[in-house]
């Protein structure tokens, strides 16, 4: 059976974590900044951890990551 390919789309947005959590960015940081207070810009700075009824979709996309 020939290997799995990773998806570049998934491998671009997602990383692994050293204990194999899945790493994400925020969405709504690419523009329309004056709306948002500076507090939630810089919340949404730092990278989150995906729910795990996310994360198993993400795995198989991900896989030799």
């Amino acid at each position: 059976m020939p290997k799995m390919k990773t998806k570049k789309a998934a491998a671009k947005r997602f990383k692994k974590t050293g204990t194999g959590k899945v790493k994400r960015s925020h969405a709504y940081t690419s523009h329309l900044f004056e709306a948002k207070s500076p507090k939630r810009k810089r919340k949404l700075r730092k990278s989150a951890i995906m729910h795990s009824g996310d994360e198993k979709r993400i795995r198989q996309l991900i896989s030799y990551l």
